[in-house]
């Protein structure tokens, strides 16, 4: 039987590109001259440091814009709150990888109103959709395109 997987993934490598470009940018910017401002990344955690408030925005701009140019979806930062350590001002952004269990179940649910003719079973942190025709499942995919969840979904694991 056909099916597929609905996950919702971030290329590691890109977001680790994506905030090197983001420190290669703050370097050549006028308005970043002679100020201690800088982007780090640990594990899917990434930590922006400035020294006022407004640098904090423009900060998550530039990083939103090098995501975007990488082809990583920006709905994936969730941005922490502001922390004040000496002069300096920190910021948490957390990379979402998987989907959770609420949006999961959301998704199953959305399919089942619809009363198609396939079946949603959550594995682990992706759902797992199957039918006995590929145009069912394309139907789904469609469904959940036009879908407005707030994380972005990609469909991989199609089999035939």
């Amino acid at each position: 039987m056909p099916s597929f997987d609905v996950v919702s993934e971030v290329d590691s490598h890109e977001v680790t590109n994506a905030v090197d470009q983001a420190n290669r940018e703050l370097k050549t910017r006028f308005d970043f001259r002679g100020v201690d401002a800088k982007f780090e990344l640990s594990d899917q955690v990434i930590r922006i440091t400035a020294e006022a408030e407004i640098q904090l925005e423009q900060m998550i701009e530039i990083l939103r814009a090098k995501m975007v140019k990488r082809s990583i979806d920006p709905r994936v930062m969730e941005v922490g709150d502001q922390e004040h350590v000496g002069k300096l001002l920190h910021r948490n952004i957390d990379i979402q990888q998987g989907i959770e269990s609420l949006l999961a179940k959301k998704i199953v649910k959305m399919i089942k109103d619809k009363k198609m003719k396939v079946q949603a079973a959550i594995q682990g942190d992706k759902v797992r959709v199957t039918g006995k025709k590929r145009d069912d499942l394309q139907q789904v995919m469609g469904l959940l395109k036009e879908a407005e969840l707030d994380v972005p979904l990609q469909y991989n694991n199609f089999r035939d």
